[in-house]
């Protein structure tokens, strides 16, 4: 093979390279990649991304709370949190009192999370995948998924799940890719206008408004449908916590590092600041069919 063809190969190869783990993010090869790509690069996450905290603080954040003013202690998810960057925003907004739940399916982005956190009442990180979060319907203030769905495998599984677990009312804030890089994502990725009408004809969303964010993401500010019930909202994060061996809700504390199940012998420990929710499900999946729709 002549050195021009040997040239050629490598350029096509590092260009396969590029797109499939680097542009893409790894999610045209699966789960497992993502996952592994996302525990490679945790440490270096944040300072790759540069954050403007200024401006998500003034943009994201404090929208967000005012949405909230009327529920007194929300307890918001954040799905796909990553190193914590929206508990750590809302943390900066003056009078919030509220609870955040960071869910991710990395377990070093989850660990860096931990670490710029620290310990804290005020957030829970645990570890399960976005398309099978592990509460009940209608328990959250509010919900946020920021700069993941196209990163999903499943969108769709994680769209559902997003808005099953949202209250009634509740504000869901998302984000949608644009640009250059959004139209190497082919089939992942719609206009925002497309993507705005999907969610409110397939997903029932109302009061849907796009807002321009980023350089690469606008946002996407929406309501689930339907009348809150005050009486029914949960005090607890664990009171609404499905057990991955029974499918029922409501946990008790009996340490720093555990919870047990209130209907059955289950446990839940903490490891490093995160609950390690994901590995008890794995563990228990062999002995019944748990559903958590």
């Amino acid at each position: 093979m002549s050195a021009w063809l040997i040239g050629v190969a490598i350029v096509l190869i590092g260009a396969a390279l590029w797109y499939l783990l680097i542009a893409t993010e790894g999610v045209y090869l699966g789960r497992r990649v993502v996952i592994a790509l996302y525990d490679l690069y945790a440490r270096r996450y944040d300072r790759i991304k540069q954050f403007d905290e200024a401006w998500e603080l003034q943009t994201l954040a404090t929208p967000l709370v005012k949405a909230l003013s009327g529920v007194p202690q929300p307890l918001i998810l954040d799905v796909a949190t990553g190193t914590g960057r929206v508990p750590k925003l809302l943390r900066r907004v003056p009078h919030f009192n509220g609870q955040v739940i960071g869910v991710d399916y990395s377990w070093q982005m989850l660990r860096r999370a931990a670490e710029k956190l620290g310990k804290s009442r005020r957030t829970v990180l645990i570890h399960q995948d976005a398309t099978q979060l592990p509460f009940s319907d209608a328990t959250f203030d509010a919900v946020v998924c920021l700069e993941a769905l196209e990163f999903l495998p499943d969108q769709a599984a994680a769209l559902a799940e997003i808005v099953r677990v949202a209250r009634p009312s509740a504000p869901i804030l998302l984000t949608n890719r644009r640009g250059f890089y959004a139209r190497l994502l082919r089939g992942k990725v719609r206009s925002s206008a497309a993507f705005a009408e999907r969610l409110r004809r397939e997903y029932g969303l109302e009061q849907v408004e796009v807002e321009a964010w980023q350089m690469e993401y606008d946002l996407i500010w929406a309501i689930k449908g339907g009348q809150a019930d005050e009486m029914a909202r949960p005090r607890t994060w664990q009171a609404v916590l499905r057990c991955p061996r029974c499918a029922q809700v409501g946990f008790r504390k009996e340490s720093e590092r555990r919870l047990r199940c209130a209907h059955c012998d289950q446990t839940l420990t903490f490891a490093e600041g995160i609950l390690r929710y994901a590995a008890a499900l794995r563990t228990t999946k062999g002995e019944r069919s748990v559903s958590f729709g």
